[in-house]
């Protein structure tokens, strides 16, 4: 084999690896297409994720409120009940205190 032919040799061996490449990134490209139905499924996708996380954030923000409403009414509930105690625990001293003072009277009689 002279230096011509090894040359032509080499040379086809070259383009015949290009083309299987070129071939082969044909085919894998037809293979992986996306088609117009499953760009359409995932953009309904996306509209219905989009939606779904409007919809959870509008519950975290009902139920943040909620939860400051429920807290308001707790505080609020305490300070009643809190004002109600010292109410009975002083008309409780009040009425021992007239307890005392009638059967003192009583006892001077």
């Amino acid at each position: 084999m002279n230096r011509t032919e090894f040359i032509l040799t080499t040379a086809a061996i070259l383009f015949v690896a290009f083309l299987l490449g070129w071939f082969a990134h044909w085919l894998v490209s037809r293979l992986t297409r996306v088609t117009r139905s499953e760009m359409d499924e995932l953009d309904k996708m996306a509209q219905e994720l989009h939606e779904a996380e409007e919809t959870r954030d509008q519950a975290i923000t009902y139920q943040e409120q909620r939860e400051a409403e429920l807290t308001n009414q707790l505080h609020q509930t305490e300070a009643e009940l809190k004002a109600a105690m010292e109410g009975l625990r002083d008309a409780r001293r009040e009425a021992e205190e007239l307890r005392g003072f009638v059967e003192r009277m009583n006892q001077a009689l």
